[in-house]
């Protein structure tokens, strides 16, 4: 049996922008089939460190690996094998749902790699009703959906998600919520910045807390006895609080 390759490790990031430095020092690891949820207080970090995560920015210091391999370039392969939704949901406002996912399926195939259906994704992500629409007409939860489903159409190995819960109604955010339960068994790595609470412990595994730009704290999710104080660990680490957003069944699922 082959020994399973850790989609994404981050050792001694840090990131200087002039005099101001924002990380310092950042170890962290998601494994395959594992959701983590980094939190921090506005400015601490988060959005920096998934942007190193993904290729988006260089450290000034420390080591990327993608799927075990050391990755100072992030290159077009590694690219195939990640997703990343952030605040900017980079859609085409005059198309429809089902265009944009038929686009980005054509630019996949363009780069020699393949990208599942649009409208099984559309059903998945709460979006069938609204697949010839225009998005331009789309609420900001729709597109952050459809932002979503995008995502998935790639199959990516790791999936990266900034503040994914933003805007979304408390359907949205239990679909959401369901839908990455979904892919975490299916063995995908998502690592997700949110303030979230509700959401937070419904869908994680761990969440680490980004402080004075290094991980400050953690709390796993237990098996047994210790699933149930869960929330509290979370909660411990001090910067969330409970909204009405995700109720129990997907943290439910989370522990199966």
């Amino acid at each position: 049996m082959s020994e399973a390759v850790t989609p994404l490790e981050l050792d001694g990031i840090g990131k200087r922008f002039g005099r101001l430095s924002v990380l310092r020092g950042v170890d962290l690891r998601v494994e395959a089939g594992e959701v983590v949820g980094l939190i921090g207080a506005n400015g601490s970090g988060k959005t920096t460190l998934l942007n190193i995560a993904v290729g988006l920015l260089a450290p000034t210091e420390g080591e990327r690996r993608l799927g075990g391999r050391r990755a100072p370039q992030v290159e077009l392969a590694d690219r195939m094998r990640i997703a990343f939704v952030t605040h900017t949901t980079q859609l085409y406002p005059r198309l429809t749902a089902r265009e944009n996912l038929r686009l980005f399926a054509e630019l996949r195939a363009a780069a020699g790699d393949a990208a599942a259906l649009p409208d099984p994704l559309l059903e998945r992500l709460g979006l069938a009703h609204a697949a010839d629409r225009m998005v331009g007409t789309f609420s900001r939860g729709m597109m952050q959906r459809l932002a979503l489903a995008r995502a998935l159409q790639g199959r990516p190995q790791l999936l990266l998600l900034d503040e994914p819960f933003t805007a979304l109604d408390r359907p949205g955010r239990e679909r959401l919520a369901e839908v990455l339960v979904e892919e975490r068994a299916a063995g995908l790595a998502v690592l997700l910045s949110s303030h979230d609470y509700d959401a937070v412990v419904a869908v994680t595994d761990r969440v680490v807390l980004l402080e004075g730009g290094r991980l400050g704290g953690e709390a796993r999710r237990g098996e047994g006895p210790e699933a149930a104080g869960y929330r509290d660990r979370v909660a411990a680490l001090g910067l969330l609080r409970p909204s009405a957003g995700v109720d129990g069944r997907a943290e439910e699922a989370a522990r199966a």
